[in-house]
């Protein structure tokens, strides 16, 4: 079976196309992205705009039409955090869907962290043990933690790299202060989450996924994305403690010309390393890995298991 996965996130709209049958590894077959940056065009009532609707639904009928093309027995589509915190959400939703005929879902935040733990546990096996998953996105950061399938605690956090840019950063690059005041809160802000944590016990095995967490390794000296899925990276946490500081004082311009950074995350790449170093920090990491499959792979693992071997 083809499956589309149109994932419509706080920086970009991304249609992922796999063939896939239950029981089986999805396996890629296309990939589409389209920078929107929804969450930056919320309206001070806390709105999506007219014009970032608009965007939204010309780019939901395109990725359809992709979908279409290449032969997709189902398309998958959800919003996450910046559709979630729009005001006119159900607005929005009902536009897309009366315009493009895609019936876009809005995952909550505990969701979102599910159902990247259950692709991360997928990838890893039961081998893994204990698992914790961080996920750093562009409007949250997702936790989960368990020894099965489904988490025994699964959070979402307002801490995405890109509302962390936007609401304690006023000049590109930051501040020296604005920097280690925004440490200083996200420690302090985590510091309930690590207690919740250790109450769960010691993880067995930590994996990081997400856009920001591979930029992150790649620039600590992890092996790029041409050497493939299945090759170990890791980021550690002195690593990224060096990163920190010199990701930190980079304006976006000259950061979306480093290896692994793409211009659309740039702006954001220093957030997502404070939000990263104080995650681990907190709960006492010195290093994690960096896992291939994430929200997207889960939503397909979820809508596999739900087909009972039937092909639609």
């Amino acid at each position: 079976m083809r499956l589309g996965v149109l994932d419509v996130g706080s920086n970009t709209v991304h249609l992922l196309v796999v063939d896939a049958h239950r029981g089986a590894h999805p396996m890629p077959a296309s990939s589409e992205r389209t920078v929107l940056r929804l969450a930056e065009r919320l309206t001070p009532d806390g709105d999506l705009s007219d014009e970032g609707a608009d965007d939204l639904v010309r780019t939901v009928a395109e990725a359809r039409k992709s979908a279409d093309k290449l032969g997709c027995a189902d398309l998958i589509a959800f919003a996450t955090s910046a559709v979630r915190d729009a005001g006119n959400a159900a607005d929005v939703l009902a536009m897309v869907r009366d315009e493009t005929g895609v019936e876009l879902s809005v995952l909550s935040g505990s969701d979102e962290a599910r159902l990247t733990f259950l692709a991360a546990r997928r990838w890893y096996g039961w081998s893994a043990g204990q698992l914790l998953v961080l996920d750093i996105g562009g409007g949250s950061l997702e936790i989960a933690m368990g020894v099965d399938e489904e988490p025994d605690y699964a959070m979402s956090l307002p801490f995405g790299a890109g509302r962390i840019t936007r609401e304690r950063f006023t000049s590109d690059p930051p501040t020296r202060d604005e920097v280690t005041d925004t440490a200083e809160w996200l420690a302090d802000q985590l510091d309930t989450v690590a207690k919740k944590l250790r109450k769960q016990g010691r993880p067995d095995r930590v994996v990081g996924t997400s856009k920001t967490f591979r930029s992150l390794a790649r620039l600590t000296g992890a092996a790029p994305s041409s050497a493939g899925p299945r090759v170990r990276r890791v980021l550690t946490e002195v690593g990224l403690r060096q990163l920190v500081a010199f990701v930190s004082r980079m304006p976006a311009a000259d950061l979306a010309e480093l290896e692994g950074v793409s211009a659309s995350r740039a702006p954001q790449l220093a957030a997502g390393a404070l939000v990263a170093q104080a995650t681990m920090h907190a709960v006492g990491l010195p290093e994690l890995e960096i896992c291939p499959w994430a929200l997207r792979e889960g939503v397909i693992l979820r809508r596999l298991d739900r087909t009972n071997g039937e092909d639609s």
